[in-house]
């Protein structure tokens, strides 16, 4: 058999299909690509914001998302029920269960009322249980959202559909649309940024990937304990100069390869060597919390050189405080079925201890800078419990199960109205409602913050544009200051 002709094996000069595609510029050939080709595909530069600046002046520039994963129970932490707690024990009516699918539990579960005291706080009576002694203190700063609902009934679809606006993974995160809209404050340091800790529900990086969007716009997950990201730093024998003119080289080799080939990719590829170059001197410094004065590690409950949501809630001021756009705390260890795994007694008051004083800190910290009014805060998890009991009466085995029907999440600063309570579930805790909130109108109203009109922030992928909000979503002005 004859050898193939040279120029096929060369790499550079194959005649692939897209080269093929590349040199019909004339005739008909060239009306077909306008027609077909997604302009954005081969922009010059996939890293550089598509929007420049937002579509009206915004109320917030930083986010910090500090999700709960597993599922807060509403009904124990933010939404008491007096009608729970004459009906304890009781059947559940039928006329709730009729129509629904439930994870793990029977239709035919017994109502359960919580174990924990509840009471009125702050100058707008908000209702706070026994669990929250931190919260309560800035309540008037707060929104809480008691009408909120979502679709998804299972950890992995459900924690998606939070962070991506969709139950199949493949579409963007939210941080994603926001690295894409609007880009960095900060050239040194990623625009989206993860941090996690806690144990349980296992997270897959679908939630903070970047999707179909170039993959420079996927969050970059950080570690507050040991080297801040994983293979960032230099080789042993490597010095910055030498590490400096090997980058040199491959960008070069790169730029020769996107010259031919027009693949956005490759784009994303030199961006990402050279933020990594450049995160070497930035990211331990912002990840260095010991230099702190000791008020701030009282104040947030850290312990420099360990992993916490409490270092993370500090490590997530520091990021938003040097121009990070959107920050990711992932705290696992809220999905309480009952039994050892997770219960409403020892382990609902172990993740409120670990999460209740760093979160208020880090509001209080972040009015105190003046930083709240740019930077929205956002808690909540992926949905909340049911007001059914999953397990047993005896305190180390009583839990409930997953509930994406009505649950609570609550939101502060960056252009939301403070001391409020929106919405309202049934007297089970079952349903919302009045005021609903689904989650599309709530990545509606977070775009609409920093001023972008969700439905024009798209991207075309196989065929149509997609956005954050689906086909769906819209704005919930009335909690907006």
């Amino acid at each position: 058999m004859s050898p193939l002709p040279r120029p096929l094996l060369d790499p550079l000069r194959a005649n692939t299909r897209r080269r093929f595609l590349q040199q019909c510029g004339t005739g008909m050939g060239a009306l077909a690509l306008n027609s077909l080709i997604n302009e954005k595909l081969f922009a010059v530069d996939p890293t550089a914001p598509i929007l420049g600046k937002p579509h009206f002046a915004p109320k917030a520039k930083k986010i910090i998302y500090l999700f709960q994963s597993g599922g807060p129970s509403h009904l124990d932490l933010f939404d008491p029920k007096p009608e729970l707690a004459k009906r304890d024990g009781q059947q559940v009516p039928e006329e709730l269960v009729k129509n629904i699918r439930l994870a793990q539990i029977g239709k035919n579960a017994k109502l359960l009322a919580s174990p924990y005291k509840f009471a009125r706080f702050g100058r707008s009576g908000v209702w706070l249980s026994e669990l929250l002694p931190q919260l309560r203190t800035i309540v008037d700063d707060v929104c809480f959202v008691q009408g909120f609902y979502s679709e998804a009934f299972n950890h992995d679809p459900a924690t998606l559909f939070m962070n991506t606006g969709a139950q199949l993974a493949g579409r963007p995160a939210m941080g994603a649309w926001f690295s894409y809209g609007l880009g960095s404050e900060n050239n040194d340091l990623p625009t989206f940024v993860v941090l996690m800790t806690g144990v349980g529900q296992p997270l897959t990086n679908a939630s903070w990937g970047s999707g179909f969007l170039p993959t420079v716009h996927q969050g970059v997950t950080l570690r507050s304990q040991g080297d801040p990201v994983l293979f960032v730093g230099n080789p042993p024998g490597m010095g910055s100069q030498r590490r400096r003119q090997s980058l040199d080289v491959l960008k070069d080799l790169n730029q020769e390869r996107f010259d031919l080939l027009r693949d956005p990719e490759i784009q994303t590829r030199i961006a990402s060597y050279e933020m990594a170059y450049r995160m070497q001197t930035s990211v331990p410094e912002v990840m260095d919390i010991s230099k702190e004065p000791m008020k701030i590690h009282e104040s947030y409950g850290t312990t420099p050189g360990r992993a916490s949501f409490a270092n993370n809630c500090l490590l997530a001021r520091r990021l938003v405080e040097r121009g990070v756009r959107f920050v990711q705390l992932y705290h696992r260890g809220w999905d309480h079925h009952g039994g050892p795994d997770g219960n409403l007694i020892f382990d609902l008051k172990k993740r409120c201890a670990e999460t209740d004083q760093p979160a208020v800190a880090l509001i209080k910290d972040l009015k105190q800078r003046g930083l709240l009014d740019e930077t929205l805060v956002l808690w909540g998890g992926e949905f909340g419990r049911t007001p059914m009991m999953q397990g047993s009466l005896k305190p180390d085995q009583i839990g409930r199960d997953h509930h994406p029907h009505g649950y609570t999440i609550w939101m502060a600063g960056g252009g939301i109205k403070p001391g409020i309570v929106h919405g309202k579930t049934d007297d089970f805790g079952f349903y919302a409602t009045e005021n609903k909130v689904h989650v599309h109108d709530l990545h509606a109203t977070i775009l609409h913050l920093f001023g972008i009109e969700h439905t024009k922030l798209t991207y075309h992928f196989q065929g149509r544009d997609f956005r954050l909000t689906d086909v769906h979503g819209e704005v919930v002005r009335s909690i907006l200051a």
